[in-house]
């Protein structure tokens, strides 16, 4: 994703045209474990497990994208209709194609992250109805389909105030939804109720409890371990560390950014969260 956004910048200083980005992406897939597969395009990692019943999909990207995301799952699952489309949470580079498959799959989504799409975000207003989850969960739920157990836990206060990551118990894997940016400092989105000290609990939790042969699909970034879990856990906690410390002996935050990190951070910049956004979250949203 940062690649093209950032080609699309270079082009505007060229005085070139530029491509929209969502016209040119591709839908690849990626066969994770068994029936479950990645596919990947533009916006949040999908997950995808083929069931008898039919093929059920983790998250949806952008609207844009929608008959590219039907074309992927019709060439794996031999439909292009998933039964289920589960929603990790509510931001629109997973949930923009809700408005399409809710009219031919079953939305599932945590309660908050409905009332946020009927109550429309900073960008948009609210959703039309068809694409709204039409069941809901306060606490986490489990999908009985066909063989495959589908556990959706809830963890509250994480990358939004309605997060949802999803295991797939037979295929051992999980889908962390932006739980997890693999080896990218992450989004947390402290506007609609996420914090750092929930991110870091919520990938806590899951790396006490996910054995070592499970394989994790991240909200953005490739293919993951759950020893990349643990990554991301020591990185949030060692910068933290860095920038608390600095708060505590009187730093603004404008200094704490012109200081930087160490460089052993600084594969983890990318163009939408930077150095210095991440510092930025860090020290604003500590307590």
């Amino acid at each position: 994703m940062k690649f093209m956004l950032l080609g699309g910048i270079a082009a505007l200083s060229l005085g070139l045209a530029v491509q929209d980005p969502l016209d040119a992406a591709e839908i690849t897939a990626t066969q994770v474990s068994g029936p479950v597969y990645m596919l990947e395009g533009y916006g949040g990692n999908i997950g995808l497990v083929l069931t008898e019943g039919g093929p059920v999909m983790i998250d949806d990207q952008f609207a844009q994208l929608e008959d590219k995301i039907r074309a992927a799952v019709e060439e794996l699952a031999g439909t292009k209709n998933p039964s289920y489309v589960l929603n990790t949470h509510f931001h629109g580079d997973h949930t923009g194609s809700n408005e399409g498959f809710g009219t031919t799959s079953i939305l599932v989504a945590h309660d908050q992250v409905r009332a946020r799409l009927l109550a429309g975000d900073r960008r948009e207003g609210p959703a039309p109805a068809s694409a709204l989850p039409v069941l809901t969960h306060a606490d986490g739920m489990t999908l009985h389909l066909d063989g495959q157990t589908l556990e959706l836990r809830h963890f509250p206060a994480a990358h939004t105030d309605g997060d949802s990551v999803v295991l797939f118990h037979e295929a051992k894997v999980v889908h962390m939804g932006d739980i997890m940016f693999n080896g990218m400092f992450p989004f947390i989105d402290t506007g609609s109720g996420g914090t750092v000290k929930g991110y870091l609990s919520a990938l806590k939790s899951i790396h006490e409890d996910l054995p070592a042969d499970w394989k994790v699909i991240p909200g953005h970034g490739p293919l993951a371990s759950r020893a990349d879990i643990k990554a991301l856990h020591d990185m949030i906690l060692a910068t933290g560390k860095i920038v608390a410390a600095r708060k505590a002996e009187g730093m603004s935050k404008e200094d704490c950014v012109a200081a930087g990190l160490p460089e052993e951070w600084d594969s983890w910049s990318w163009q939408f969260i930077s150095t210095d956004s991440w510092i930025e979250t860090l020290y604003q949203r500590l307590d």
